[in-house]
């Protein structure tokens, strides 16, 4: 066994140095990376993945939990200065169920469920008050929590005592709120007032007024109220006027920015707007057929007499007097007449509009836009043909024509007038900030461990390939020596061994190892002798 070891021993010694330094050094890097592969592999297969089991903890529930774990052997990490707890991926969703059956994490706070387990026949009004109060801020502050941008919310309720008569004025109730906001978070002016009512609604007789909402940082949450003042409405079209600049802006900056580049273009736009709102009632009467200005006809009367004869029996009275018919005319005496009457009527139906107008809040009057634009060259201002500059000019007037209000225009808009509501200025910029391109590209951890792994199986089919080479090689080279067939030449200086001779070197080798023995030999010849 020992002599087959130091067999394999001196075979890869010799095969190490009959090596080149180049050679070594490339057995010396593929060993090295199976090493470090096998490592990284060992390593993540066994790496266990910790996730958050609980977040936001008190430390008194941290330590309730982390014992918990302890007991049932579970591997735990706390983080986040305490308010984090890990605990093995697979195991998060079994612990959170077992861990809520116990009643873990208790909050300390109490809440309605506390009445149906604890409420009995022995407590008293005050003490009943006062759960009930606590119930109250409990489920409050886990609404809010539930909004976004709240990480946590503690509520302060100030209820006041009922009167004993029914004349008693009830008073108002108060309620104080810290909020624990997500860093950097911005509220809308929407998502507070919704805060505000959502507090006044939850509490009984509880104003708006009667509350005081802050964070953890002294910033206060005002409610803004309504206000119909001159300052207010100035406030407000103001606000409409710079809306309006900033969206007209936005879209040609956009659309320029694109053709010539971001960098390229500054544009600034003004506007002028007509905040005069009316409201108007208007009841039109129109005949159906304008043309001919006649209605449709719903109803038709024609009546028709005619009398022939003496004229005195025609009845009536000659003249004008007080008694006299109008137009009647008088007849030849001693003659007899014609007489004939025709009466229509027609009822004609007509269109009646009724308008109720509300005018818009505000029509843009008068729109102006400024451009400047960097030529491609940007000292060479040539580099930026006229025609382009046309183009550009074209598109702002279009947009100042649709976008200004009919209506509000004294006049009809003409090309002059458009032309000179543009401004287009082609020159360099000289107060340009210019940032630098380079950005720090940061590859994810599981990048690194895949191109590892790739350099580690690189590695390991460099090496496979060079050891079924030499392999090869041995190969051939074994062969070769079983192919050559070895002839013993004696050689002529070297003396020839015979029966003396031999006898001779046995007897010096005796003399030598065993004097002893040599010396009775000699001494039983010369007996013989």
């Amino acid at each position: 066994m020992n002599q087959s070891f130091q067999k394999y021993i001196t075979k890869i010694k010799e095969y190490w140095t009959s090596r080149t330094k180049k050679q070594k050094i490339t057995i010396l890097a593929v060993f090295l990376a199976v090493v470090i592969f096998s490592a990284a592999l060992v390593f993540f297969a066994t790496r266990t993945t910790m996730a958050p089991l609980y977040s936001n903890l008190s430390p008194s529930e941290t330590g309730a939990i982390k014992e918990s774990l302890d007991e049932r052997g579970i591997k735990s990490e706390i983080t986040d200065g305490g308010t984090t707890i890990k605990v093995p991926e697979e195991y998060v969703n079994t612990l959170k169920v077992e861990l809520a059956a116990e009643g873990i994490p208790k909050s300390g706070n109490i809440d309605y469920s506390f009445f149906g387990q604890n409420a009995g026949l022995g407590m008293t009004e005050n003490e009943f008050n006062v759960l009930k109060l606590d119930a109250m801020q409990t489920e409050l502050a886990n609404l809010i929590k539930g909004i976004d941008g709240i990480k946590d919310a503690k509520v302060m309720i100030n209820l006041p005592e009922t009167g004993i008569f029914v004349s008693d004025q009830s008073e108002e109730a108060s309620a104080s709120i810290v909020l624990e906001t997500k860093p950097g978070y911005q509220f809308e002016e929407e998502q507070i007032k919704a805060l505000y009512h959502l507090v006044s609604k939850s509490v009984p007789n509880l104003p708006t007024d009667n509350i005081v909402i802050m964070n953890q940082y002294f910033e206060y949450f005002d409610l803004k109220k309504e206000n119909s003042s001159p300052s207010a409405a100035f406030a407000s079209q103001q606000e409409i006027k710079k809306q309006v600049e900033r969206d007209v802006q936005r879209q040609v900056q956009n659309m320029l920015g694109t053709l010539m580049g971001r960098d390229k273009v500054v544009v600034s736009v003004t506007a002028d707007i007509d905040f005069t709102q009316e409201n108007r009632e208007e009841n039109i009467v129109e005949p159906v057929d304008k043309e001919n200005m006649e209605g449709i006809a719903i109803s038709a009367q024609k009546i028709t007499e005619t009398f022939t004869g003496n004229p005195d029996q025609a009845g009536g009275v000659v003249g004008t007097g007080e008694n006299d018919v109008t137009n009647y005319n008088e007849a030849a005496q001693g003659s007899n007449g014609d007489y004939e009457k025709i009466e229509e009527t027609i009822n004609n139906e007509v269109n009646r509009i009724q308008k109720k107008i509300s005018e818009s809040p505000y029509k843009i009057r008068d729109l102006g836009i400024q451009v400047m634009v960097e030529p491609p060259v940007p000292d060479d201002p040539n580099s930026l043909p006229q025609e382009r500059v046309d183009d550009i000019k074209k598109i702002l007037g279009t947009i100042v024509r649709t976008t200004i209000d009919k209506k509000a225009a004294d006049t009809e808009l003409t090309d002059e007038m458009i032309e000179d509501k543009v401004v287009v200025s082609v020159q360099p910029f000289k107060g340009k900030i210019e940032f630098s391109d380079e950005k720090a590209h940061v590859l994810p951890w599981w990048a690194y461990a895949v191109g590892g792994i790739l350099l580690a199986i690189i590695a390991l089919l460099i090496f496979l390939y060079i050891r079924a080479k030499r392999n090869q090689e041995f190969e051939e080279e074994f062969a070769e020596e079983e192919e050559t067939i070895p002839f013993n030449v004696p050689d002529v200086n070297e003396e020839q061994d015979t029966e003396s001779s031999l006898r001779r070197k046995q007897l010096e080798k005796l003399a030598k190892e065993k004097p002893e023995d040599f010396a009775k030999l000699l001494r039983t010849w010369i007996a013989e002798d």
